[in-house]
């Protein structure tokens, strides 16, 4: 048994209430594999849930972070060792388990990602579920014929972290990258990271017709609304629409039309609970050949565990931006 710290969540008689606790290691919710923490992240979904603006959690209390990265100290399952470095995100991490907001963590070793060579445990951290998230639209696609030759793949929200993100690992992968955001300030730095074109959210108007000419390959929407709706008359055929957020409404009015004309496909990206071999898959590309190129310059800011409150009231704001990385004592 060892004491430690975490960020944990309570809804209970006294309400909601969230902060540091000292706790101790048989107090964690129960898993084979127990890692000493060196690195989470903070996504929207963490600030949601803790601050209590958003139903995260399904059970209280538990520590918060859906992402987590550091050292095996002990496991119940051969298939880890003492030392290994590891990591995890989603499953259920800060929603029905004890997540990455600790110096400690215990996980299941189902959802246990062995470390892939050519990714560091902070760089996996600046990726997180916001990397994982990227990826994986990217491979929906690719299971469903996306190539570069369909044309560019338009990216939402770009600004974001997922946007940032698939901003440099699908210029990575080969394909022309059109960045779309209402932050024209930021224009600059998406070029830096790969955008072949950026275009003003603003200024971006739909004609309003079942179809339109076509303007893009593809597309990673993080805003839904009306925003899928437009793009989705402007897709090429046989292309894909990988969606993946709500930023901007969880309703949308279209038409069967790009569907059965065009043959364009939405595809649901639900990161946390992917099955564990498209884990696997997802992050041996984010380790190698869709591993991001400009993760230093994502990464904009690097907290404690005693300086993560405050990152979270910000976020809901929509005043960040980059990647926020948490660095656990020792590390």
């Amino acid at each position: 048994m060892t004491s430690f710290r975490a960020f944990r969540i309570h809804q209970d008689d006294a309400g909601f209430h969230a902060g540091l606790e000292t706790m101790d290691t048989d107090a964690l919710w129960p898993g084979e594999v127990l890692v000493k923490a060196a690195y989470s992240s903070v996504n929207f979904k963490d600030a949601l849930a803790g601050t209590g603006k958003g139903r995260i959690l399904r059970q209280f209390p538990l520590n918060g972070g859906i992402d987590v990265a550091g050292h095996v100290v002990a496991s119940t399952d051969p298939a880890f060792k003492e030392g290994d470095a590891v990591l995890c995100t989603g499953a259920g991490l800060s929603e029905t388990r004890d997540g990455g907001y600790g110096e400690y963590v215990r996980l299941d070793a189902r959802w246990t990602i062995p470390l892939p060579a050519g990714l560091g445990l902070r760089e996996s951290m600046i990726l997180g579920t916001a990397g994982f998230t990227a990826a994986l639209a990217l491979a929906q696609m690719q299971d469903n014929r996306q190539t570069p030759s369909l044309g560019p793949i338009a990216v939402t929200g770009a600004t974001g972290g997922v946007g940032m993100l698939a901003v440099d690992m699908y210029a990575r992968a080969g394909y022309e990258v059109h960045a779309i955001s209402g932050k024209a300030d930021h224009f600059g730095f998406l070029a830096e990271l790969g955008a072949a074109q950026c275009i003003d959210r603003h200024q971006l108007a739909f004609s309003g017709k079942p179809m339109d000419s076509a303007r893009f390959g593809g597309a990673l929407d993080n805003v839904g609304g009306t925003m899928l709706a437009g793009l989705l008359p402007l897709i090429a055929p046989y292309g894909n629409v990988a969606i993946c957020g709500n930023a901007g409404g969880i309703a949308f009015d279209s038409t069967v039309m790009p569907f059965i004309i065009r043959g364009v496909n939405l595809l649901g990206v639900a990161s946390a609970g992917t099955a564990r071999d498209q884990r696997d898959r997802v992050w041996q590309h984010l380790a190698s050949d869709w591993k991001p190129r400009h993760l230093d310059r994502i990464a904009t800011r690097e907290v404690t565990l005693d300086e993560l409150p405050a990152v979270f009231p910000a976020m809901l704001a929509g005043q960040s931006f980059g990647r926020t990385v948490v660095r656990h004592a020792g590390t």
